[in-house]
């Protein structure tokens, strides 16, 4: 991809943000009002129209506004967004949550997935290297607009129950990162393409496994990311002295 100029960029890091919170297409005159980048609408209308051509943006079929596409999003993951981390708070009342499972895996898993869908508003799964799913969160899907399409709620739904396809979506091989994305067509052509996928892999004594938060591409990235993270390394962490 080309290299982008910091107005290009800023623009895109404002629109991309718009997309998360609201949803909507996003348009030159949102940006202009609400973001702080001190140039006119036009400029900003011209700077949307180029990162169109670049592949960053793409317009809907109904709308004047334009909503990121997945390489613009992998960008802002990687180069533009700030992760907020748990709070210490946070980190003791989730250990606390799962503490008393730490000897008992099925117990402890159940619980994991629950309190991450809780905290990221995601629907969550989880995958051992034998095949075992545990999952949670699935009433989190309906408040995302994108899961109001029955036909990518089943979609969706059907993935979690089906053992064999997870296991190709979390076992390709990947880059060094702890926490691995996967957006839209990377997961599956089709009904999935408005879908995204954030996990992580554990180790739980002999077993492997892997922790994923899913939901619509517009994930709250800066929060499910680590929080991703902590979950699976806790996992980790309490079942270390496992044979």
């Amino acid at each position: 991809m080309n290299e982008l100029s910091e107005r290009q960029t800023k623009i895109l890091k404002a629109i991309i943000e718009e997309y998360i919170e609201t949803a909507e297409p996003v348009g030159s005159e949102k940006i202009e009002k609400k973001y702080p980048l001190e140039v006119s609408p036009a400029t900003i209308r011209h700077e949307m129209m180029t990162l169109t051509d670049l592949g960053y943006l793409r317009q809907p079929h109904t709308s004047s506004g334009r909503i990121p596409t997945p390489v613009a999003l992998k960008f802002y993951i990687k180069e533009l967004m700030e992760e907020k981390q748990m709070s210490v708070t946070d980190e003791v009342s989730a250990k606390e949550r799962v503490w008393d499972y730490r000897f008992e895996f099925d117990r402890l898993m159940q619980e994991v997935t629950r309190a991450l869908a809780e905290k990221t508003k995601t629907t969550v799964v989880a995958q051992t290297d034998k095949g075992e799913i545990y999952s949670a969160g699935y009433a989190n899907l309906l408040d995302m607009p994108e899961f109001y399409d029955i036909d990518i709620t089943r979609t969706v739904l059907e993935l979690l129950d089906e053992s064999e396809r997870l296991h190709q979506i979390f076992d390709r091989p990947f880059g060094d990162d702890s926490v691995h994305v996967l957006l839209g067509e990377e997961l599956e052509k089709g009904y999935l393409s408005s879908c995204g996928l954030v996990f992580t892999h554990f180790e739980a004594g002999s077993q492997k496994g892997a922790l994923g938060a899913i939901g619509s591409c517009r994930l709250n990235y800066p929060v499910v990311i680590p929080t991703v993270r902590y979950f699976g390394n806790l996992i980790t962490e309490m079942t270390k002295n496992w044979k």
